[in-house]
C-alpha cells in the first residue's frame, strides 16, 4: 500500500468521517433502456458520493489524541505524526516520488512545504472536502 493511500485512508476510515454515500442504481420500467431504432438511452448520472470533511477530521484525532503539540495543517511531519504514521525523511521521499515531486528529495523545507499542499490536494481529488488555506 502506497504512503499516500495510507494517508487517505487513515482520514477517510476514520469513525468521524461520513460514510461516502453510493447511491443505489435506479431500475428503469421495461423499454426504458432503449431509444428510437432501438439505440442505448445512457443511464442516469449517479449523484456524487459525499465528501469527508478532512479538516474537522484532522481536529476530531487532534481532540481525541489529547491535542497533541503538532503542526498537522502545515508540516507533512506533523500530519503523519497525527495519523500514527512513519514520518522518516525514507517515507517522505518515497511519498514525494508517489506523487511526483521534481526536486532534490532531500527533507528540505521546500520538499516537506510541496509534500504537504500536494497531499491536501490529492485528498480533495479523490473526495475530500479540504479548505483553500490547506492547499495554496
Amino acid at each position: 500500500m502506497s504512503i499516500f493511500s495510507k494517508i487517505k485512508d487513515a482520514i477517510f476510515g476514520h469513525k468521524s468521517a461520513p460514510a461516502q454515500a453510493q447511491p443505489a442504481p435506479t431500475p428503469q420500467p421495461a423499454g426504458a433502456a432503449t431509444g428510437q431504432a432501438g439505440t442505448q438511452v445512457p443511464p442516469q448520472a449517479q449523484a456524487p458520493a459525499q465528501h469527508v470533511d478532512v479538516e474537522g477530521v484532522l481536529a476530531q484525532i487532534s481532540r481525541e489524541k489529547g491535542n497533541p503539540d503538532l503542526n498537522y495543517k502545515t508540516s507533512i511531519v506533523d500530519l503523519m505524526k497525527l495519523l500514527g504514521m512513519d514520518s522518516s525523511l525514507e517515507n517522505r521521499k518515497e511519498l514525494a516520488a508517489e506523487l511526483g515531486y521534481q526536486g532534490a528529495k532531500d527533507g528540505s523545507v521546500e520538499m516537506n512545504i510541496w509534500l504537504h499542499k500536494e497531499v491536501m490536494r490529492q485528498l480533495a481529488a479523490h473526495g475530500g472536502k479540504v479548505p483553500a488555506n490547506l492547499t495554496d
